[in-house]
C-alpha cells in the first residue's frame, strides 16, 4: 500500500505527509491543525511542515478558531478539493486500486471485511484509551 500512496503522492507534487494530511482533512471539509495531528499521530514539526507546504500551494486555508486564538482551523479550499477529487479517480492511485480490489468481493466478503475493521479499529482505540489511562497513573 505504502508504494501506491508514494506513487500518488509524487505523481501529486505531494509529499508523503501532504497526502496524508490532505487525505484526512478533505472528507470533513475543515478540521483544527490540533484534531489532525491527534487523527495522524506524526511528529509535530512534520505535520507543521507539511501544512505550511500545503497552505502556501493555496491547497488549504489556514485560520486562527474563533474561540482560542492560538489554535488553528484547517480548512480545504476549492483548489484544494479539486486536487482531492482529481487523485481519487487518478488511474492507480490507492483508491482506485482499492476500489477495483472491493469490485472483486462478493456481497458476504464484503460484510465479513467490514466487520473485521470495525473489530481492529475498536480494537485500536481501546489500546490507545489503555494506554493513555496507564500514562495518567
Amino acid at each position: 500500500m505504502m508504494r501506491f500512496i508514494h506513487k500518488t503522492a509524487l505523481e501529486n507534487d505531494l509529499s508523503i505527509p501532504q497526502y496524508s494530511v490532505l487525505m484526512t482533512i478533505a472528507p470533513k471539509k475543515e478540521m483544527t491543525q490540533k484534531q489532525l495531528g491527534e487523527v495522524l499521530q506524526i511528529p509535530k514539526s512534520t505535520l507543521s511542515t507539511a501544512v505550511d507546504g500545503l497552505v502556501q500551494t493555496e491547497w488549504l486555508l489556514r485560520q486562527p478558531v474563533p474561540d482560542n486564538r492560538r489554535e488553528m482551523q484547517l480548512i480545504l479550499s476549492e483548489k484544494g478539493n479539486s486536487l482531492f477529487e482529481k487523485i481519487s479517480q487518478q488511474k492507480g492511485s490507492i483508491h482506485c486500486t482499492i476500489e477495483s480490489i472491493m469490485d472483486t468481493l462478493t456481497e458476504k466478503q464484503f460484510k465479513e471485511f467490514q466487520a473485521t475493521l470495525l473489530h481492529i479499529a475498536d480494537f485500536l482505540e481501546n489500546e490507545t484509551i489503555s494506554k493513555e489511562n496507564n500514562q495518567n497513573d
